[in-house]
């Protein structure tokens, strides 16, 4: 499994377990549904930067 997999599933988990919280706060649906929005924005921008591909340097060989 990819590391930008993994990092999408705990994403996931992170936001179900937020949702639940707020659902039990009696935050309404629609404040859930943005958070959720906010969250899976920030999560999928946080996973491609930590797992990119880093450019080689210049002088490096080709494989």
């Amino acid at each position: 499994m990819s590391a930008f997999t993994l990092y999408v599933i705990g994403f996931i988990a992170l936001l179900g377990g937020l949702a639940y919280g707020a659902y039990l706060l009696n935050v309404p649906n629609t404040w859930i549904g943005v958070g959720a929005l906010i969250v899976i924005g920030l999560g999928v921008m946080s996973a491609v930067s930590r797992t990119k591909q880093r450019d080689p340097p210049e002088g490096a060989p080709k494989m």
